[in-house]
C-alpha cells in the first residue's frame, strides 16, 4: 500500500497526507494553510508563489527528494517569461506534489500576512481586507435555463470560491454584461464582505484585472485632516496627506462649531459641504500623488470625534452642545463612500465611520483604543491623543475610562502670536541655556541647530517662519527651566531675568526667540501665548486627575503620547509644563498618530471591526463637562508645572528655578517655595 505523501507548510507549520498528484494551492486550501490566490488557479495571478525546501528536515521528519514537485509546466513558464519568478519559486497551482515536501509560504503569497507599522510603534497588522478581488468563469446565458447574468456570476463566486451571494448598486450593474462579454465570461470582481455584512460588487473588469484595490484611511480632526491611501493587498501606506480642516472658518473649536450651527440656521449643513468637498479634494489628490487610479480606490475607513462625525454626516450637532449630549447614533457605520460627500473615488466605494464612545468621546478615541490596547495592558497605562480636543484613556485589563478634555488648538500652533502648523522652516525645537538665558533651535527640515554652522544656508530655502506645536511646547517649558517664566506663568523684566531677550510689551512682556531682522518675522513668545499653552496643558491635566479619581489612584505607571504630533512631544519638557502626570521618563513613550493607526487597522483588517465594537461597549465614560472636580483640576494645575501635586520624578531630571514675577518690583517680588 503506497502512502500518501507528507506536506508540511511554513511558516504555519500546518502538515498533512494528499493525494499524489494534488497542486500545492489544493493541498494548502484542504490543510487550512494561508496561500492567496486572485485567479483561482490558472496560473495568472501568481499570488500562489511557494518555495520548496530541499534535503532532510529533521525537525518536521521529512526528507525532500528532488522530484517531490512536479515538473516544471508550461503556465509557470510562461509567467517567469512575462514577469519573473525569484529563483526556486514555484506556483502553487500549477506545481503538483510528488512525494514528501516542505513548502514556505513567503510573506506576500499569505492572505493574512503581517504588516509592520514603523509609524504605529513597530505594529504588525494582519492583513485581511473587507474588499478583495476574484477572478471567475461565469456560465454563459442558456435559453433553456434562463436567468441573470448577476445571478450565475453569484453562481460563480459561490462555486468558484465560497462567497457570496453579491449585491450590485445601479452604477455596477449597469456594467455587468459589457464587461463580462468583452472579457469572454470571464471576470476580476471586487467584493466588498466585511463581518456580519452583506458582500457588495464594488466593480468588475474583463478578463483578470492585474491593476490594484486601494483604500483611505483617514483621522479627521477638528484642526487638521490627515488621509493614508493603503494598498490592500500588502498593507502599504503609498502617500499621506494632510489639510486643514476647513470649519476652522465657523470656529477653532468643537463648542463654537456648535454654536454656529446653533445660531446660524443653515449653519451646519454649511459645515457639512465644507468638510466633504476638502474629503473629496483631499482624496482625489493623494491618489494622483500615488499615481493610482481613483477607481481603484474601494473603501475608506474615517475616525473623528462627535462633533466632526455629526457634520461629516450631515447631521445637526446641537445635541451635542448641551447635557446630556446625545448622540444621533454612536455605533458603526457602513456607508457608501458617497454619503460621505466622496465623489472623487470608485462611484461604489464603501465607507465604514468606527463607533463612538460617548456624546464627547468618538471615534477617534475607539480609533486610539484599537491602536494602543489599553484594554489588555498588564499595568495602568494613560494614553493621551493630543490635539484640539484631546482624548484621554486609563486602563488595564480590569477596565478602561475614557474622557475628552477642552484643550484648544494651541498645542497645534493655533491661537499663538508666531504660531504656525508644522512645515519647513517652522520651529519644533527648542533650547535655552539655563545661564546666558540664550536660545537655539531647530526647524522642520533641517537636522542642524541654529548655533550649528551651515544653519543660515541649510535653511535659506525655507526661512524661519514661525513655531508649531511641539516648539511652542518647548519653548515654554525650557523658559520655565532657564528662569524667565516662573510657576505662574509670569514672562519677567530684562531686570528680573538677566536677559535683554525679554522685551516690555504693554503690561507684560515677551521672550525673543528669533529677530529676523528685514528677511524674515520676529518670533517671539509672549504672555498671551504662555497663557494659552497653560490653558491647554490644565484642561489635558485635569481630565487625566479625572480619570485618576475614578481609578482611586494618584500614580499611573506609563503614559503614552498619541496625536498627530505626539511622536514630536518631548516627555521632558511636557513634564515640566505638567501636561502629563508625574511617571518616570522613560515611562512616557511615543504613539505618533494613533488614531491614524487605528484607523488604518480597521481598514486593512476587517475583523478588528468587530473588536472594537465589541471593546467600545465595555469602556467606561466620565464626562468632563459636569464633573464638579474638573474645574478644581484645571485650577491646580494652571502652575507650571502644578500647584499641589507633587512631581518627584521630575524632580529627578531637573531642579526648577525659584522665581517669582510679580507686581511687586524688578527684583522678582517674594521667592515662592517650588512646589513639585
Amino acid at each position: 500500500m503506497t502512502t500518501d505523501p507528507l506536506v508540511v507548510f511554513t511558516p504555519s507549520g500546518k502538515r498533512g497526507r494528499v493525494p499524489a498528484g494534488t497542486t500545492v494551492l489544493a493541498a494548502a486550501r484542504r490543510l487550512g494553510v494561508d496561500l492567496d490566490s486572485v485567479c483561482g488557479g490558472r496560473g495568472i495571478c501568481s499570488k500562489c508563489q511557494v518555495t520548496p525546501g530541499k534535503g532532510a528536515f529533521s525537525k518536521h521528519g521529512v526528507t525532500v527528494a528532488e522530484d517531490a514537485l512536479g515538473p516544471w509546466n508550461a503556465v509557470e513558464q510562461r509567467y517567469d517569461d512575462k514577469r519573473g519568478l525569484k529563483p526556486g519559486r514555484r506556483l502553487g497551482c500549477q506545481a503538483e506534489i510528488h512525494g514528501d515536501v516542505v513548502l514556505d509560504v513567503p510573506p506576500e503569497s499569505q492572505v493574512h500576512r503581517q504588516v509592520v507599522r514603523k509609524a504605529a510603534a513597530v505594529r504588525a497588522i494582519t492583513m485581511d481586507p473587507a474588499t478583495r478581488l476574484y477572478l471567475v468563469e461565469v456560465a454563459e446565458p442558456d435559453m433553456h435555463e434562463p436567468s441573470g447574468d448577476l445571478e450565475r456570476l453569484n453562481a460563480a463566486l459561490a462555486d468558484q470560491w465560497g462567497v457570496g451571494p453579491v449585491t450590485a448598486p445601479l452604477s455596477v450593474l449597469t456594467q455587468l454584461q459589457p464587461v463580462l462579454r468583452q472579457g469572454g465570461w470571464q471576470a476580476t470582481v471586487a467584493v466588498h464582505a466585511p463581518p456580519g455584512q452583506p458582500a457588495r460588487l464594488i466593480d468588475l473588469w474583463p478578463g483578470f484585472y492585474e491593476g490594484g484595490l486601494y483604500g483611505l484611511a483617514v483621522d479627521l480632526g477638528s484642526t487638521t485632516v490627515a488621509a493614508h491611501l493603503c494598498d490592500l493587498s500588502d498593507g502599504r501606506v503609498l502617500a499621506s496627506a494632510g489639510i486643514m480642516n476647513p470649519q476652522i472658518r465657523f470656529g477653532e473649536d468643537l463648542m463654537s462649531r456648535v454654536s454656529y450651527a446653533m445660531m446660524n440656521p443653515g449653519g451646519a449643513v454649511e459645515m457639512t459641504a465644507a468638510v466633504q468637498e476638502a474629503l473629496a479634494t483631499l482624496a482625489a489628490e493623494i491618489a494622483a500623488e500615488a499615481q493610482v487610479d481613483a477607481r481603484a480606490v474601494v473603501e475608506t475607513v474615517v475616525v473623528c470625534n462627535p462633533v466632526m462625525h455629526h457634520l461629516l454626516l450631515g447631521i445637526d450637532p446641537v445635541e451635542l452642545g448641551q447635557a446630556p449630549f446625545a448622540l444621533a447614533t454612536s455605533g458603526a457605520l457602513n456607508l457608501a463612500a458617497t454619503d460621505l460627500g466622496l465623489s472623487t473615488i470608485n462611484p461604489a466605494a464603501r465607507a465604514y465611520l468606527l463607533p463612538c464612545i460617548a456624546g464627547h468621546v468618538g471615534a477617534d478615541a475607539a480609533a486610539v483604543a484599537l491602536s494602543e490596547a489599553p484594554g489588555k495592558s498588564e499595568d495602568l497605562v494613560l494614553v493621551v491623543d493630543v490635539g484640539t480636543n484631546a482624548e484621554i484613556l486609563l486602563g488595564d485589563r480590569t477596565r478602561v475610562l475614557a474622557c475628552s478634555s477642552p484643550t484648544g488648538p494651541a498645542f497645534e500652533g493655533a491661537q499663538i502670536s508666531s504660531g504656525q502648523r508644522a512645515a519647513p522652516g517652522a520651529i519644533d525645537a527648542v533650547r535655552i541655556d539655563p545661564a546666558t538665558k540664550e536660545p537655539r533651535f531647530r526647524v522642520i527640515g533641517c537636522d542642524l541647530w541654529s548655533d550649528d554652522p551651515g544653519f543660515a544656508a541649510a535653511t535659506a530655502e525655507s526661512g524661519i517662519t514661525g513655531i508649531c506645536g511641539s516648539g511652542i511646547i518647548e519653548a515654554v517649558a525650557e523658559m520655565r527651566m532657564a528662569g524667565l517664566v516662573d510657576a505662574s506663568g509670569l514672562i519677567g523684566s530684562a531686570a528680573q531675568t538677566g536677559t535683554d531677550r525679554s522685551l516690555p510689551e504693554g503690561r507684560t512682556h515677551a521672550y525673543l526667540l528669533h529677530d529676523g531682522g528685514a528677511d524674515g518675522p520676529r518670533i517671539t513668545v509672549t504672555q498671551g501665548d504662555i497663557r494659552a499653552i497653560q490653558l491647554a496643558k490644565s484642561a489635558l491635566y485635569a481630565g487625566a486627575r479625572l480619570l485618576m479619581d475614578e481609578r482611586a489612584v494618584d500614580k499611573v505607571d506609563r503614559v503614552v503620547l498619541a496625536g498627530a504630533f505626539g511622536a514630536h512631544i518631548s516627555p521632558l519638557h511636557a513634564m515640566v509644563l505638567g501636561m502629563i502626570p508625574d511617571v518616570p521618563l522613560a515611562k512616557v513613550t511615543s504613539a505618533g498618530n494613533a488614531a491614524g493607526t487605528g484607523a488604518r487597522i480597521a481598514l486593512l483588517n476587517a475583523a478588528s471591526r468587530t473588536e472594537i465594537e465589541a471593546t467600545v461597549r465595555e469602556i467606561v465614560k466620565v464626562e468632563t463637562a459636569i464633573e464638579p472636580r474638573f474645574q478644581e483640576h484645571f485650577v491646580a494645575a494652571n502652575a507650571l508645572p502644578h500647584a499641589s501635586d507633587p512631581f518627584p520624578e521630575l524632580a529627578r531630571e531637573v531642579t526648577l528655578p525659584h522665581v517669582a514675577f510679580n507686581a511687586g518690583g524688578e527684583d522678582g517680588g517674594r521667592r515662592r517655595r517650588r512646589r513639585g
